[in-house]
């Protein structure tokens, strides 16, 4: 299976876009996501995210798309935002990527005022009309579980009942294993998504918070989740993610560590040679 890395870990850091892309493959890694708004990149910055990967021999798998808006009580916002979702699948088609993954809403106003339900459908119905854009280009949407009181989506059960609901092709899920530690979704749970995993998300948190720490930093036992995700039959990619390093200075040595550990836990789990 191969591993990644999303690119955001560089943000902050004194490492910029190329060298953060060639930082990337020198460490290891055999892909890399690409967290980055093509509403607002300029046309040669977008030529350099896909010339340099592509001189590095370095495939993009995902790009990271936040859509916030799509289950918006105002219909113009939930428009907005599906557009916005259309140019990030021309972004990764662009990129020959395979997938973005979509990070939906929170429900507004902690769940009153406006009906869950309807938010729950808005957002089923634009990711739905997403899914068809996708196919078009030949790519996929993998929605990502966010372990948050409130986020739409937040933990497996609400993940099998939303793919269901999209009931598209095109539509799987994004599955990251430290959210589903937080959100108390056990790893034997992956079985119901058998066929419908996407993209895989993996770093180490505290128990508590959200955290994208280096496996190893937390408190995430990673060994089941890797086990079921071996059973399901998923054999992408798992792309680490990280926030931003404390040291900013040390960024290489923290991706290094993050590298090191997940490649050793991958070949454990015979995920990995």
């Amino acid at each position: 299976m191969k591993l990644g890395l999303i690119n955001s870990v560089w943000f902050g850091s004194p490492i910029g876009t190329a060298e953060g892309i060639r930082k990337t493959k020198q460490i290891g890694f055999d892909t890399i996501d690409i967290f980055a708004d093509p509403t607002e990149l300029e046309v040669k910055e977008k030529r350099l995210i896909r010339d340099t990967c592509r001189t590095e021999r370095l495939p993009v798998i995902s790009v990271v798309c936040c859509a916030l808006g799509v289950a918006d009580f105002n219909e113009s916002v939930r428009r907005f935002h599906l557009e916005r979702i259309h140019r990030y699948l021309d972004f990764a088609y662009e990129l020959e990527a395979q997938n973005i993954v979509l990070v939906l809403g929170e429900y507004l106003w902690q769940q009153e005022v406006i009906r869950p339900m309807d938010q729950w459908n808005w957002a089923v119905e634009a990711v739905r009309r997403a899914g068809d854009y996708a196919s078009g280009l030949g790519l996929e949407i993998a929605i990502e579980l966010e372990p948050f009181h409130l986020s739409i989506v937040n933990n497996l059960s609400k993940m099998v009942q939303f793919l269901g609901d999209v009931n598209h092709p095109a539509v799987r899920a994004n599955l990251d294993i430290s959210h589903l530690f937080l959100s108390h979704s056990p790893a034997e749970g992956i079985a119901q998504l058998k066929g419908r995993i996407a993209h895989v998300h993996l770093s180490d948190c505290d128990g508590q918070k959200h955290g994208d720490l280096p496996p190893g930093r937390g408190v995430v036992n990673f060994t089941p989740y890797l086990e079921q995700l071996k059973a399901s039959g998923y054999s992408r990619a798992v792309s680490i993610e990280l926030e931003y390093s404390p040291e900013p200075q040390k960024i290489v040595a923290w991706v290094e560590e993050a590298y090191r550990e997940t490649s050793r836990m991958m070949r454990q789990a015979g995920l990995r040679e």
